[in-house]
């Protein structure tokens, strides 16, 4: 079953969230958003407009919908949002600008709907007020703290010394998290979710390595916050522990990995699927496919990454012979990260 990814977008009023959400819904190319809206506001998608109306539900055109709903009803309209009727990529949750984040990310990960899994948070930073945003809001350092993605938005507004200490403060409150900036929310949508194939009908495919790795999208009206992509293969099988150890301390600025794993005779029969945005790490074993050649490929996606230490790094996580067989019982710390079937929650260490 394809999961959906929920992304959580937050950030104090004024900070340009929902700037960032109607980039993201003009630059979705196909791809089916669906958005739910905790806060007051507007959606300028289509002339249409919603404005704090709980339990409201909309088209915003292009197979896009939108729901306005406070946080009891998250889960209900996660049910309406993932019904297969409704044909969604990935779900954006906008916060209240007074919202506190970390809720919203534990009812997601606490969710029984084995149809969604966790996209990331998304903190929108105003490049131009953040000391007096901290003044206002202490809690922003607490926010920064928890963010797997920060935006340091309206960068246009203050001059490069000024980003820069802005930038290197934020980072510094954000810890591993990935930092970029931007002006007028222009984030490039790759960087948060993958783009949608689909076939000629209308109907949605399964992704290509090709398109993994093609994620640059064309330019759009505002310039697009940078990211860099490192595409990783290996014919050999990957050591459970070595390939732990990394996602363990994968290095600041890491946003998103994706891709298959192949652990060879540590599980011979299955490949495991890889989902880890920020902190959140899954994995998901599902049967070899007939004919595939046995490999383990990987896109990583970040900013400010460097990609030869990445590579690197994965590199030494091969099995290199017999001699470096993976002990015994060593895929019980990979199925630590595999949900529990019966429930369809996240795994109790995932986050």
């Amino acid at each position: 079953m394809q999961q959906i990814p929920v992304v959580i977008l937050a950030g104090f009023l004024g900070s340009g969230k929902t700037t960032l959400l109607n980039h993201l819904l003009r630059s979705a190319r196909g791809t089916r958003v669906g958005v739910m809206v905790n806060d007051f506001g507007s959606i300028e998608i289509d002339a249409m407009t919603v404005a704090g109306q709980v339990g409201s539900t909309v088209s915003l055109g292009n197979g896009c919908l939108c729901c306005a709903v406070d946080a009891s009803e998250l889960d209900t309209y996660l049910e309406v949002l993932t019904r297969p009727s409704s044909r969604l990529d990935v779900i954006v949750i906008e916060a209240s600008g007074l919202a506190e984040p970390q809720e919203l990310v534990r009812m997601i990960l606490a969710s029984e709907n084995r149809r969604v899994v966790y996209g990331g948070l998304v903190e929108v930073v105003d490049a131009a007020e953040f000391d007096a945003t901290r003044e206002r809001h202490p809690e922003t350092d607490r926010h920064l703290a928890i963010a797997d993605l920060v935006v340091v938005n309206k960068a246009d507004r203050v001059g490069p010394d000024e980003l820069r200490r802005v930038h290197t403060a934020v980072a510094d409150l954000a810890g591993r998290a990935a930092v970029i900036d931007a002006a007028y929310g222009g984030v490039d949508p790759e960087f948060l979710f993958d783009r949608a194939a689909r076939t000629d009908d209308g109907g949605p495919r399964q992704l290509t390595f090709e398109d993994l790795d093609d994620l640059r999208t064309d330019e759009d009206d505002h310039p697009h916050a940078a990211y860099d992509t490192v595409s990783f293969t290996a014919d050999q099988p990957m050591h459970p522990r070595r390939l732990l150890d990394f996602l363990d301390s994968r290095p600041e600025g890491l946003y998103r990995i994706k891709g298959f794993v192949d652990f060879g005779a540590a599980d011979p029969a299955n490949r495991y699927t890889l989902h880890a945005v920020g902190r959140f790490l899954r994995f998901h074993p599902e049967p070899w496919p007939r004919g595939e050649e046995r490999l383990t490929r990987l896109v990583l996606i970040g900013s400010g990454t460097d990609g030869d230490a990445l590579h690197k790094a994965l590199d030494g996580c091969r099995v290199t012979g017999p001699r470096d067989a993976p002990e015994e019982h060593t895929m019980w710390g990979v199925l630590r990260y595999v949900p529990e079937p019966e429930s369809g929650g996240a795994p109790a260490d995932a986050p």
